[in-house]
């Protein structure tokens, strides 16, 4: 079962600071049949899921993300392949390196999130605690620290 605490500040409230972003391990069941990982959302996320969707064919030297979500969580998860993903809450800046199917990044909301550096043929499976909302978007950086600040 999932711990909240993991995800949460000392006031209780879910955090909103890089060190609210953490590494989850799923599940993994490994037989002769091979390996099964599974997501259920509140039991192993901090949020129930809305929408799945997948990134591939990034072309090589391609970027993905260059946003915030002020409302949204996800939880990032390379199927296949590799990449890094660098978060920024406006005062700390940090890159995971994700490259295993059971080990998925948690984000929670007003995290500024760049994915680069993506290997040949990688996949990336995105889980996310509402459906697409443009309005739930901060695409300009000095609007996003401008909205961060003023939450503060």
């Amino acid at each position: 079962m999932l711990e909240l605490k993991r995800f949460t500040d000392s006031h209780g409230a879910l955090s909103m600071s890089i060190d609210g972003c953490k590494i989850i391990e799923l599940p993994k069941i490994s037989s002769d049949q091979g390996s099964l990982t599974f997501v259920e959302g509140t039991h192993h996320i901090p949020f129930d899921i809305a929408r799945v969707y997948y990134l591939y064919d990034v072309p090589g030297g391609g970027v993905r993300g260059g946003h915030a979500h002020k409302n949204l969580h996800q939880l990032i998860v390379a199927m296949s392949g590799s990449f890094d993903i660098t978060i920024d809450d406006g005062k700390d800046k940090k890159t995971y390196h994700l490259n295993r199917s059971y080990y998925g990044l948690y984000i929670c909301p007003m995290i500024w999130r760049e994915l680069d550096n993506f290997s040949s043929g990688s996949v990336c499976m995105v889980l996310a605690s509402s459906v697409y909302r443009e309005e739930d978007y901060h695409r300009d950086y000095a609007e996003f620290m401008r909205a961060r600040w003023s939450n503060e």
